[in-house]
């Protein structure tokens, strides 16, 4: 039996049961589970996505495309992403194992698509919109050593899915898309396939969810691809009929199909798949089809009619998606990415994780969406910084475990460095590569190319400029001299912004920075107080921000509260920014990142390379 704080719902449902006794037993509070009867009146309607066959298939995509066509229709949405591994968040994770950590404005790290739902639907979610199996956990066992459970036996059921109902109920109410109204739909999106041992816990959660819901609350999507196996070239449905006999076993019944599949959907497959998912009709089930960018799969989406069949199974009331201006930036991406007669401008990214792309999925976006604005097509060419390092030019292979493994070539690496039109460091952490990307950022220096250095990348500057403009040879960071013998030109602090020994948390979340006048952030920024997001846990040592500054480095901004030097510049060169947050994080595919855009344009303008009329 199940428990909630609705009093009215309580009451109903256990005495319609004859249940009067386990009613008298909730009112002295035996039960500490806390979340409302479904069944109560609840604000927001839910769209469940999942899939089966295999992950990666675009169920993140799907999500983001069809919360899209919901909120162009005029309704508030939300999204929730369910991740079922045992990690609390993404923050401890290796990129190489689960790509980019994702930062949000409240210090959230989260999984990376996160940011697609940010990108698509300009909102700006909660470290509470990521749940994973760790959390639920960790929120379970803390009330447990609290007593909060009086006793009882904590188990799976009801303690554990109790939790993920909670969470999920609480976390669907918060505004996000600055209205400060509560969302109409949550889309829910679960991470990894449908039969996975560690996907159990939160499908019978869902499945409690919609079964004690009133109709027309709950909705699920059902993600699969469709393969086109060998010399046959038939569209094979029985992987995702397989799929969704385990979704069936959960006991949650689809209500939607989207076919992930290389070309659309044949006839032929669409009705097969509608029928062997128990679906009424073939209108049910959705193609889409590899297409040139993801922004384009809403349009796909809109052209099957989706909204108006989800509005009807929703019970809301259906509208009509305005999609005019979204097709419009979608054309124009089309057709400054793939066009043959635009000029490019080349950027070469130096970093310690190109083994695997998506480490630097935001960053990515960000170049991109900046190289629409200036109608120019992005020329991105991969350097692994510890190539730069190199003493000679015999190939060897780093491996980064069974998930990556990167070619180093010092020839080649250097080569793509003298080529570039700019030169983007990132993020990062650790020793590994360090010595390369300081060499990388030297070239840029030296040679005045555009240079943009982000967290890692604006510390690595720093020392830079240390060793070879103050002559300090040995200059380093606390975080690569654990035995203190070397001068720290970066270093550990505090909240007050004083030097520590003491390693604390790292500094998460949107922080205001106040931008010094007359200087190139200014120009980038059009303002003297910007907001950017932090993930990083070194800082600059103000001890040397007066010798750097007689010598031409000069402070464009500082923390407004704690004073961190937060960004610098060079004088007498035609661009070179770094910060020590991550701007990437806040650039939507409707509205590009500022220093994106001018670091673009200083590598057009260096190099000649000019946007054609509008």
């Amino acid at each position: 039996f199940f428990f909630f704080q609705a009093e009215d719902g309580i009451r109903d449902f256990c005495l319609s049961r004859g249940l009067g006794d386990v009613y008298k037993r909730q009112e002295h509070k035996e039960r500490s589970s806390d979340f409302r009867h479904p069944s109560a009146s609840w604000p927001v309607k839910f769209v469940i996505i999942c899939g089966g066959g295999a992950s990666g298939i675009g169920k993140g995509v799907t999500t983001s495309s069809i919360a899209l066509l919901c909120k162009e229709a005029g309704y508030r949405v939300t999204v929730i992403k369910v991740d079922p591994y045992l990690n609390v968040d993404a923050g401890t994770m290796n990129p190489y194992e689960h790509g980019e950590t994702f930062v949000l404005d409240d210090g959230g790290e989260a999984d990376l698509d996160l940011g697609n739902y940010e990108r698509f639907l300009d909102i700006n979610l909660t470290k509470e919109h990521n749940i994973t199996t760790g959390r639920v956990y960790l929120n379970v066992l803390t009330k447990e050593r609290d007593g909060k459970y009086n006793g009882k036996t904590v188990q799976v059921v009801p303690h554990i899915i109790d939790e993920i109902i909670n969470l999920i109920r609480n976390v669907s109410v918060i505004p996000v898309d600055g209205s400060g109204l509560c969302p109409d739909i949550c889309f829910l999106e679960l991470g990894g396939t449908v039969g996975d041992i560690e996907n159990g816990p939160f499908l019978e959660a869902l499945r409690q969810m919609d079964h004690f819901s009133p109709p027309g609350t709950c909705v699920v999507f059902f993600v699969s691809y469709v393969p086109v196996l060998g010399t046959v070239m038939e569209q094979k449905t029985k992987p995702l009929q397989h799929g969704v006999r385990e979704l069936l076993s959960s006991g949650l019944s689809p209500d939607f199909i989207v076919c992930r599949s290389k070309e659309p959907l044949s006839h032929v497959a669409r009705t097969k798949v509608s029928l062997f998912a128990n679906l009424k009709h073939d209108n049910y089930v959705f193609s889409i089809p590899d297409v040139s960018t993801t922004f384009r799969v809403p349009l796909t989406l809109q052209e099957q009619d989706l909204l108006p069949l989800l509005a009807k199974k929703l019970k809301v009331e259906p509208r009509r998606a305005e999609l005019q201006h979204w097709s419009e930036k979608v054309k124009r991406y089309e057709e400054v990415k793939f066009s043959k007669e635009l000029q490019s401008v080349t950027i070469a990214i130096v970093g310690k994780y190109i083994g695997l792309t998506d480490a630097y999925a935001s960053l990515v976006k960000a170049l991109e969406t900046a190289a629409v604005f200036h109608r120019v097509r992005l020329d991105l060419k991969w350097v692994e910084a510890e190539a730069l390092e190199k003493e000679n030019d015999e190939e060897t292979i780093l491996n980064h475990g069974a998930s990556a493994s990167v070619v180093l070539n010092r020839r080649e690496a250097w080569e793509i460095v003298h080529k570039a039109h700019g030169i983007l460091v990132p993020g990062g952490f650790g020793v590994r590569g360090i010595e390369g990307m300081i060499k990388a950022i030297h070239y840029a220096r030296e040679n005045r190319l555009p240079f943009f250095g982000i967290c890692l990348g604006m510390q690595l500057s720093v020392i830079e400029f240390c060793r070879n403009v103050l002559g300090i040879s040995d200059a380093t960071s606390q975080e690569f001299d654990h035995l203190d013998i070397h001068p720290h030109a970066v270093v550990l602090v505090d909240k007050t912004g004083m030097i520590t020994q003491i390693g604390g948390t790292l500094r998460l979340g949107s922080f205001t920075t106040v931008v010094k006048s007359g200087t190139l952030t200014e120009r980038i920024y059009g303002g003297t107080e910007i907001t950017e997001r932090h993930r990083h846990r070194y800082e600059i040592n103000p001890k040397f921000k007066q010798d750097l500054e007689e010598k031409g480095m000069v402070f464009a901004g500082h923390d407004k509260s704690a004073g961190l030097l937060e960004i610098i510049e060079v004088q007498d060169h035609p661009f070179f920014f770094a910060c020590q947050s991550h701007p990437e994080f806040k650039s939507r595919f409707a509205k590009p990142s500022p220093p994106f855009i001018g670091f673009i344009a200083a590598a057009m303008k260096v190099h000649q390379v000019t946007s054609p009329p509008v």
